[in-house]
């Protein structure tokens, strides 16, 4: 007879994942308002307030608020609640530069990957750079904002180290907190955001590696260019070590199946 399960009955099994869902939820919502910049730097506010905001209980804020803080996304505040960060502009150039490292070095050891891309998935890619260059030219913020963060996943989840999908997700969501309160209400919205999903697509597809390792270091540049240029200060400097990556050897093969 095996022995008896030390694990709760189904009944609370649900419950947990009832809870648990609507923690993720109330992280995501607050983490795209932040994200979009309709919550800015040095807003304070307390589970209560966030509660009675999405009507629901405080037990899955506070949890909610707490893996925010968690992921450096709030800050909080011993029985005073909680507050979004100012990043300043060190900060930026911090997240631009982490996440130009690692995508430099996943990207350089796609030589075999190319070969094996699970073609079902590029249509998806495609669709999602589409829509944020859309997005970008219709001065569409907000979709922008999210169809610019799923393409980098889904980019990063068919190519690249599981281990560190993860972690360039959080240093996509770190960069629109930081760019995106100075683009809100621009007209010109697309001349300040990179733009170069489609073609960065179509070259992953045509497996040009080379080409592949080059824009995104063009994506690296071109960030703190317009932020610069919104913010008031100099890139000159930190556009100084993207000029020294070495470039990866060519190469290229027949171009993978999308139909």
């Amino acid at each position: 007879m095996p022995p008896p399960s030390a694990l709760t009955p189904p009944f609370a099994a649900r419950a947990a994942l009832k809870r648990s869902s609507l923690r993720e939820q109330v992280a995501g919502a607050l983490r795209d308002e932040m994200m979009a910049g309709r919550l800015p730097a040095g807003t304070h506010f307390t589970v209560k307030e966030i509660a009675e905001l999405y009507g629901v209980s405080a037990t899955p804020v506070r949890e909610a608020l707490v893996d925010l803080a968690a992921q450096d996304l709030l800050w909080m505040e011993h029985n005073r609640g909680f507050t979004v960060p100012k990043l300043a502009w060190a900060d930026f150039v911090d997240i631009v530069e982490a996440r130009t490292l690692v995508a430099d070095g996943m990207f350089r050891r796609l030589g075999s990957r190319l070969a094996v891309i699970d073609r079902e998935r590029i249509p998806s890619l495609q669709r999602r750079a589409d829509a944020a260059v859309r997005a970008a030219r219709a001065g569409q913020l907000d979709v922008l904002v999210g169809c610019d963060r799923r393409f980098w996943a889904e980019l990063a989840e068919l190519v690249g180290n599981r281990k560190l999908t993860g972690y360039l997700d959080w240093l996509r969501v770190q960069y629109w907190i930081f760019s995106a309160p100075h683009l809100r209400g621009r007209a010109d919205l697309a001349a300040h955001c990179w733009s170069g999903h489609v073609e960065l697509t179509e070259r992953l597809v045509a497996r040009d590696r080379s080409a592949v390792h080059r824009m995104l270091v063009d994506h690296s540049r071109e960030s703190l260019r317009h932020m610069a240029e919104l913010c008031g200060e100099s890139a000159e400097d930190c556009l100084a070590g993207y000029e020294d990556l070495p470039a990866v050897p060519a190469q290229r093969a027949a171009p993978c199946e999308t139909s």
